[in-house]
């Protein structure tokens, strides 16, 4: 059931004991939402927690700030999972039970008994910075870094077209904070990369593959690949547009093949195509120039496929 403003505050000021959940292979938005929420629960009283079914990403630490706290949930929140396959391991456990969940995707299943929903909001946080509003909150310092956090993280440090006015407007509040170093957030975010990442981002340009005449540029990260860089999975978060920096490219996929054997996919758009769609009839979701889908299959068929439906989508 789809809510507003007035419903969401009402259940947080009600709730106790939450979860926070926040999707696997948790991205900047995610994260960045999942504590600013932590933040504004301590404000109204309430006892929180985030919790992931992988790990956060070492160049996020800044945002995780962890209170030891150790407690049976009694109210369970998702931020910004719009399926709760998107949950991961956790699924089981938080999936069939979501009490609220605050997200920004138009491909939301409202899996939730409640969802607060803003499909043209550029990133959660932004939604829940607007919830914050409307219940009158200041927010503490570091609430307002993990809020700007996300929504420079969602945007591509506000280079998407999902940027909105609004969106300007918001980070221009949150940019006002004492205590906000938004110019070493997006340094951190978006200059400067460990030598690791360096590493990554060649062997990524080395082994990607065009489709279509350019079209589409798939690049597959294999579990191989990955022993032989010697990284953590995590490493490879942030790394989908790379998919995209070519001129002719209309499509990009960052395929992720996991230790289980499934292939995470990363779509992104450069122009009209919706992969969203595409996601869609795979089973996944998200926004039109960026979403993400998983197969069970191998990493070919799973190429096989993806080019199949792209080539669709860019023909029509």
């Amino acid at each position: 059931m789809y809510i507003d403003f007035k419903e969401a505050a009402d259940f947080l000021r009600s709730c106790d004991d939450a979860a926070i959940v926040i999707h696997r292979s948790p991205d900047g938005d995610c994260i960045g939402s999942g504590y600013a929420l932590k933040e504004i629960l301590t404000q109204l009283g309430k006892r929180s927690k985030v919790v992931c079914s992988d790990e956060i990403p070492e160049r996020y630490s800044f945002l995780v700030k962890n209170d030891d706290a150790d407690f049976e949930p009694k109210s369970v929140i998702a931020v910004d999972i719009a399926d709760k396959k998107l949950m991961g391991g956790l699924a089981e456990i938080y999936g069939g039970c979501t009490q609220l969940c605050i997200d920004h995707h138009i491909s939301n299943t409202d899996y939730a008994e409640k969802t607060l929903l803003n499909g043209k909001a550029a990133a959660a946080c932004e939604v829940i910075f607007d919830l914050a509003e409307y219940m009158g909150l200041t927010l503490t310092t570091h609430c307002a870094k993990c809020l700007y956090t996300g929504l420079a993280t969602d945007s591509g440090c506000f280079r998407f077209s999902n940027t909105s006015p609004h969106t300007h407007e918001t980070a221009a509040k949150l940019m006002a904070y004492d205590g906000i170093d938004f110019a070493l957030i997006n340094r951190k975010m978006f200059e400067v990369k460990s030598r690791i990442r360096v590493k990554i981002e060649g062997r990524l340009n080395e082994i990607s593959e065009e489709y279509s005449d350019g079209k589409l540029m798939i690049i597959g990260v294999t579990q191989s690949l990955i022993n032989e860089l010697g990284v953590a999975e995590e490493e490879f978060e942030g790394f989908a547009n790379v998919t995209i920096q070519f001129e002719e490219t209309e499509v990009g996929v960052l395929m992720r093949e996991r230790e289980n054997g499934e292939i995470r996919c990363s779509f992104r758009s450069s122009y009209d195509v919706d992969v969203s769609e595409i996601c869609r009839n795979f089973g996944g979701g998200g926004h039109s120039k960026a979403a993400g889908c998983t197969f069970n299959c191998s990493m070919d068929e799973a190429k096989k496929l993806v080019a199949e439906a792209v080539e669709r989508a860019v023909s029509e």
